[in-house]
């Protein structure tokens, strides 16, 4: 369960939407929730993707791990 506080106008552009379609204030709710969600939950993977470099390789320790370098 969750309650929010919307200001008069998101609250009246909410009412009039959910008229004009036939759904409710609750569905548009949760669809604008889960779709910010799921930006939201992409943008934090990509930033601690960002953060963790893992182990940097010269050229020559690539190609040797990779079995590149000449024998």
């Amino acid at each position: 369960m969750l309650a929010i506080r919307l200001d008069a106008e998101i609250e009246g552009r909410l009412e009039q939407l959910a008229k004009r379609t036939g759904r409710t204030k609750t569905f548009y709710a949760r669809e604008a929730i889960l779709t910010h969600l799921e930006d939201l939950e992409d943008y934090y993977l990509a930033v601690e993707a960002l953060q963790d470099t893992g182990r940097l390789y010269t050229a020559d320790e690539a190609k040797r791990e990779l079995g590149l370098q000449d024998q």
